[in-house]
Formats: structure tokens, sequence, C-alpha cells
């Protein structure tokens, strides 16, 4: 296997480390915020709202639009370290 390639193995690999990472976050909100422990967060009130709604119905929206920051962020370092950029 040529430098390159172990270059381009080494980059996807860590590439689907995050996105395993932050899909697992997500999961983790949407799935279980707000349909899981939904009961438990509906003791908490925000805005006058259940806590465990407020997360089925927006949270989880939320924590997926500032993932795909993350995402980004994450890529562009990674882009960087592995000499992919483009400036």
């Amino acid at each position: 296997m040529s430098e390159k390639q172990k270059k381009a193995t080494a980059y996807w690999k860590e590439n689907l480390r995050y996105l395993l990472i932050l899909l697992t976050i997500w999961f983790a909100v949407s799935y279980g915020a707000g349909i899981i422990f939904k009961d438990v967060l509906n003791n908490i009130k925000i805005g006058g709202f259940k806590l465990g709604f407020w997360f089925a119905q927006q949270g989880s929206i939320y924590v997926f639009v500032i993932l795909i920051f993350v995402y980004v962020r994450l890529m562009n370092k990674l882009d960087k370290k592995y000499g992919y950029d483009v400036d």
C-alpha cells in the first residue's frame, strides 16, 4: 500500500469515528431525551413547557444543527491534519 493510500485510509477512519460519535450524540438526544427519558424530563419545565416535550419538538433539532457545525469544524481540522485543505 502506498503512502498516499495509507494517508487516505487513516483520514477515512478518523472521519468515520467522528461520524459515529456525533450520530450517537444525536441519537441519544433525539431518541433518548425525546422518548425514553421523556417522563423523567417532563418533571422539569422550560418556558412553561415540559422538558421531555421540548426535546421531542425542538431540542433534538437544535442539537442536530449544533452537531452540523461541530462536524464542519472537526472536518476542517482533519483536512488540515492530512493535507487535504484548500486555501
